[in-house]
């Protein structure tokens, strides 16, 4: 159609401008429903989505991290444990046999005999190595030292022979024991006053 017959027939031109019109409305209700539903399957925004993934994230890298952290606590405790058992578990065995030392240097005190003074002290040496071997120490000789209540038992107090031994050991009557570091038995020691 020509734009003079557009002009000429008064019936066309409402019938076109009321088809624009609907056409219109027909695109803008289109771009709404498209917006509705894009806000209506988005939810949350974007920004918020990336936060509350990021807040969850830090929160499992927390979780991962003192779970480590309990897990290596746990290791350690155990092999310090583990270490400790090694270090104590002949405890009982290595206090039933410290008697048997003291009665074996009695013994060589009052042999007189040499040659048989010369045996026992070769089995009383090869048995005290190997107690030494499982971590059994003989403490050094407490005669003449200051009383120590950390590693000493006082049997009994006597006047002391001199002034320079009072407060100190005069006499050791059982010999004190180590097993590694632990005091297995006390020094059993007779102090001057």
């Amino acid at each position: 159609m020509s734009t003079q017959e557009k002009v000429q027939d008064p019936n066309t031109e409402p019938q076109s401008a009321n088809e624009e019109q609907k056409q219109e409305e027909l695109k803008s209700s289109d771009k709404e429903s498209v917006e509705n539903q894009a806000d209506a399957t988005e939810g949350p925004s974007l920004e918020d989505r990336i936060a509350a993934l990021e807040e969850e994230l830090k929160q499992e890298k927390d979780q991962k991290l003192r779970l480590y952290a309990d897990f290596e606590n746990h290791r350690k405790r155990t092999a310090k444990e583990r270490l400790e058992l090694f270090g104590s578990a002949n405890q009982e065995l290595m206090s039933v046999l410290l008697p048997i030392i003291d009665d074996f240097k009695r013994g060589l005190d009052n042999l007189e005999d040499k040659e048989t003074k010369e045996g026992i002290a070769l089995i009383f040496n090869k048995f005290e190595n190997i107690l030494k071997q499982k971590g059994l120490k003989p403490m050094e000789s407490t005669v003449g030292k200051e009383f120590d209540v950390d590693s000493m038992e006082a049997i009994t107090r006597i006047p002391a022979p001199s002034k320079d031994l009072k407060g100190k050991v005069v006499d050791e009557i059982e010999q004190g024991f180590y097993l590694g570091t632990k005091i297995l038995r006390y020094a059993r020691v007779v102090v001057g006053e």
